[in-house]
């Protein structure tokens, strides 16, 4: 659920069968998000984020309203451009080094530009739309060569250099740039 409120914009409130009280925290959107018990009403939550108030603005590090529409845009606009290219150039390396995958899922995490999962899922975050298509082929490569080795041993990284002769100076290059909105 969504709670449009004047102060903090939209809060997301998770009503929650396992939370036993409320709780404030910051999404990845810099939104205040709120957990409460499953059957809490919205005139309930709405009082506990009222009596809450002092304590939100104190210790809770929350983005302007106006900045999260604008990181909303943005987000809007960079899963349209990644939707468009990510998936294709991910095909178009597979296809050329040999690799199978499953499936390619856009995300955006804030930490993290790509893995793979056991299950060859190859996740690729939005982000790389805002790097150096050769720091986003670095990426890509970095992740395929998961399918194989499921950890950064030295076979792995022998594997990323038969794809890649300047992997290391990519991986120096892509620590300059946030994955996050």
């Amino acid at each position: 659920m969504i709670l449009n409120d004047k102060e903090f914009g939209e809060v997301i409130v998770r009503k929650s069968p396992l939370s036993r009280g409320a709780r404030f925290s910051v999404s990845t959107s810099g939104r205040l998000a709120m957990s409460v018990p499953k059957h809490t009403s919205d005139f309930f939550v709405k009082r506990i984020l009222d009596l809450n108030r002092k304590m939100i603005r104190e210790k809770l590090p929350l983005k302007n309203p106006k900045e999260q529409r604008a990181r909303d845009y943005q987000k809007k606009i960079l899963m349209k451009k990644a939707r468009e290219y990510l998936p294709y150039r991910l095909e178009y390396f597979a296809k050329l080094y040999g690799y199978e995958y499953n499936k390619c899922r856009l995300t955006h995490a804030n930490t993290r530009w790509g893995s793979c999962s056991s299950n060859k899922t190859i996740s690729l975050n939005i982000g790389l739309m805002k790097v150096p298509e050769v720091l986003r082929d670095y990426v890509i490569l970095h992740e395929l060569a998961h399918l194989n080795h499921m950890n950064h041993s030295r076979d792995f990284w022998r594997e990323v250099g038969t794809h890649d002769k300047n992997y290391r100076l990519h991986e120096k290059k892509i620590k300059h740039f946030n994955p996050g909105l």
